[in-house]
Parts: structure tokens; C-alpha cells; sequence
């Protein structure tokens, strides 16, 4: 038996996904239905479906679940964190600035930034914890069909799989993205990040996303893009990684060692959909 669900599409920096509140709507089948209604010319067109539920341990507040556009299910997302923050504030269920978010990847810590009338989440700032640099299995170099060697990347997990290769050709992420997301260098498929140093300082980044392939932003993208280019000697601590949907102010701190990720997040619209 089918019903309607109701639901709220927002974006980080142009990555958007359609956010369900499981506090009062129950998702049976949510690999399907994110399929269904990611779908750009049949469903309501998203990178994914982002589930809200209420965290089964003290240690956090809120759950996340993420499932990406051809129905697998994401470890992380740091562009739907920050969306789920004001979305737990501007639509009344926490009253508190500092939100604990449990995902598959731990628990993250989301500090809410408001304007001066405090009814208004301006940007979030998410702990994206630590990275780590142990690659799967060691990448070997492919070839394109050209018989080009690929260049060389850096491995750098945020609680997902990220492999940063630093090009002026970023926009061959169409291209390769695809062929290295399922390398069997990376037994459980990668995140790829294409990046370009700017004469101003930032970072141009362009993602293809493990489960749906080019997107605007990706938060967990744009810290492993800092973080390898700090690991190069190519940054500093703290950059500004410019991608298609805009930029993100991510500080890798030497204190703790944590990578922290500044943004937006927007609501589009609100919705009703059937399952």
C-alpha cells in the first residue's frame, strides 16, 4: 500500500538531497526510494535521499543516513550535515547550537552560526575528525584510451574514500572520475577529486562522487582536497576549495589534528511524495 510522504529538498554548495524527517515518516525501502526520487526527469532530482532520525546512543543527538542516487548508502556527507543542522534548528526540533549528528562514519559535532535575530542558520562548521592515509591497496596507474598514464593522487579518507589528484585539467573528471571510482585499487569504489591550484590562493575542485558521479560540491571532497594539498606542500592549514556550486572554508588544525568544514546550506523547496 502506498503514502505520501512528506519531505524538503535542500543543497550545500549546490549538492542537494531530498531530507525525510523518520521521526515521523518511516522509509521501508530507502536504496529504492532514492533511486526513485533522485531521478532528474521522472523523481524530484537529487545526489541522494538523507534520512532524520533520533541517535539510539546519549553520545549523540540526531542520526544520519545518506543514500546516494543509485541507491547505495553513503558513510558521510558533509554538505548534508551542515543542511541537516538548520534544518534541526529553523524547523523547531532543537533548540541547541552544537548538534551531535551520528553517521556510519561516528559521530560528527556541528556548531550552528546564526544571524542577529538567532532564527536563522547563516553556516554550519562540521568536525569532520581526523583524516587518514592508509589507501586500500596500492593504485596502480591505468591508462586512458589515449595510453596516457593517469597522474598521480592522494589517497586521504574523511570516514569515506577520497583520491585527490592535482591537474590543471579539471574538468576531466567526466572522463576518468568514472574509471577510477571503481578501480579495483579501491575495493568498496572512491571519491575522486580533480583540483587546480588558483593564482589567488583557493582551490578549483571538480568531485565525481562515489554513487552519483558529478555533483556541485561534496563536503567530505573538499576537505580531503585540503588536506592533501597541506600533505604536498602545496597549502597551508586552512583553504578555500572552490567547487562547481561554490566554496567551502576548511582548516586542517594542527591542535587537534581534526579537519573543520565551513558552509551554507539553503532550503529549496518542501514537498509531498508517495513511496
Amino acid at each position: 500500500m502506498k503514502g505520501k510522504v512528506e519531505f524538503t529538498k535542500m543543497h550545500g554548495a549546490g549538492n542537494d538531497y531530498i531530507y525525510v524527517n523518520t521521526l515521523r515518516y518511516n522509509i521501508p525501502n530507502p536504496e529504492k526510494t532514492a533511486i526513485a526520487w533522485s531521478d532528474r526527469h521522472k523523481g524530484i532530482g537529487s545526489d541522494g535521499l538523507v534520512l532524520i532520525g533520533k541517535s539510539p546512543i546519549p553520545e549523540a543527538d540526531f542520526t544520519m543516513r545518506i543514500f546516494n542516487a543509485d541507491g547505495s548508502e553513503a558513510m558521510m556527507c558533509g554538505n548534508a550535515s551542515r543542511c541537516i543542522g538548520k534544518y534541526l534548528y529553523e524547523r523547531a526540533l532543537t533548540t541547541q547550537t552544537h548538534i551531535r549528528l551520528l553517521t556510519l562514519s561516528g559521530v560528527k559535532n556541528l556548531e550552528l552560526h546564526l544571524d542577529s535575530s538567532h532564527t536563522t542558520v547563516e553556516s554550519v562548521t562540521v568536525d569532520m575528525l581526523g583524516p587518514a592515509f592508509d589507501v586500500p591497496t596500492q593504485f596502480i596507474p591505468i591508462s586512458t584510451k589515449a595510453d596516457e598514464d593517469l597522474p598521480e593522487g592522494t589517497f586521504v579518507s574523511m570516514g569515506n574514500p577520497h583520491y585527490v589528484i592535482f591537474t590543471d585539467d579539471i574538468d576531466q573528471v567526466s572522463e576518468i572520475g568514472p574509471i577510477l571510482e571503481r578501480h579495483p585499487s579501491f575495493p568498496q569504489r572512491c571519491n575522486i577529486e580533480f583540483a587546480r591550484m588558483e593564482p589567488d590562493g583557493g582551490i578549483r575542485t571538480r568531485v565525481w562522487e562515489r554513487g552519483s558521479g558529478i555533483t556541485m560540491a561534496c563536503g567530505t571532497g573538499a576537505c580531503a582536497t585540503a588536506v592533501a594539498a597541506c600533505k604536498t606542500g602545496r597549502a597551508g592549514r586552512k583553504s578555500n576549495i572552490i567547487m562547481d556550486g561554490g566554496t567551502l572554508d576548511i582548516e586542517w588544525s594542527e591542535k587537534d589534528d581534526h579537519v573543520y568544514m565551513t558552509g551554507p546550506a539553503a532550503f529549496v523547496f518542501d514537498g509531498e511524495a508517495e513511496l
